[in-house]
């Protein structure tokens, strides 16, 4: 069933097997003996397409409730033992994972020897439907999170900063105010990604113009864009030391009050985790200066 849950997501046998720890043949084969015990496809197999069955479906919901199940009795079973062991299945959206894991890791690994950290890199909704559905323990993303069935911990404040062309003409006196005509060469990410909406709520006076049928999937991507003279984007001050590298850009501040985003973590309101990940959120706020050390 966790075999099966897998492949729903991904809808592709490869990177549900690298999910699962296994490898692809092993996963392939758990796959044909469900089908086999249940007597009907589950997944439409068809070249390097896979959809889901009618019947496959059905049994979905049901299946991913029986996981749940499985999974809060495991919790049950864990308790009083020492916290942060076993596997903890933790989410991160794509604008924070890169920055924020590097130095999260080897002080998990370090202070929770038994722990066995699995990760999922997704955007907000993604991560608020797996967490919801107890496929995740909890995640890491920016605020706000409107969803009643949440308990969310505010983790520490991430400043945004604007990054530009080196030799852009535009920005040679910053500081910059949110609301500079520049601004309308402003390249955002993809529909989902919380960072373009933080980004529009940044500049909400500025409409911008560049790039407009064009959107890139990850702030390297956008970064490298921005460094080749094609716009300017927002960047978050734990990734300001990353952006610093790229050959051909600047970093600029904004005008105080600079804008800035909240980290949070997130959990389920009726976790059997709950004082997990509390002291999970504890542990990253504790990483604050080394995560943020204060861009100049």
């Amino acid at each position: 069933m966790q075999y099966f849950s897998l492949l729903a997501q991904t809808l592709h046998f490869g990177r549900a097997a690298e999910l699962a720890g296994v490898t692809q043949p092993a996963l392939s084969a758990q796959i044909a003996e469900m089908e086999e015990k249940l007597g009907c496809r589950l997944f439409e197999r068809g070249g390097k397409t896979v959809r889901l069955t009618e019947e496959a479906e059905a049994l979905l919901p049901r299946v991913e409730s029986i996981l749940a199940d499985i999974r809060e009795v495991e919790a049950i079973a864990r308790r009083g033992r020492t916290a942060m062991e076993g596997r903890f299945r933790l989410g991160i959206i794509p604008t924070v994972a890169p920055y924020l894991l590097p130095h999260v890791l080897p002080v998990l690994k370090t202070r929770f020897p038994a722990l066995m950290l699995e990760l999922r890199e997704a955007v907000t909704a993604s991560l608020v439907e797996e967490t919801t559905a107890g496929r995740l323990d909890g995640f890491i993303a920016a605020l706000p999170l409107d969803f009643p069935g949440l308990v969310k911990e505010e983790l520490f404040q991430d400043r945004f900063f604007l990054a530009v062309a080196e030799s852009d003409p535009a920005f040679v006196a910053p500081p910059v105010a949110p609301d500079s005509p520049a601004l309308e060469r402003l390249m955002l990410l993809e529909e989902g990604h919380c960072l373009r909406e933080q980004a529009l709520a940044v500049c909400n006076t500025v409409k911008p113009v560049a790039m407009a049928s064009y959107g890139a999937t990850s702030l390297t991507t956008l970064l490298q864009m921005v460094a080749h003279g094609l716009g300017v984007t927002l960047i978050p001050e734990m990734a300001v030391t990353a952006g610093r590298a790229t050959r051909g850009l600047k970093i600029v501040p904004f005008t105080e009050p600079m804008p800035a985003r909240a980290i949070c973590l997130a959990w389920r309101r009726n976790s059997m985790r709950h004082d997990e990940c509390k002291e999970l959120a504890k542990v990253l706020r504790g990483l604050h200066d080394v995560v943020l050390p204060r861009a100049a």
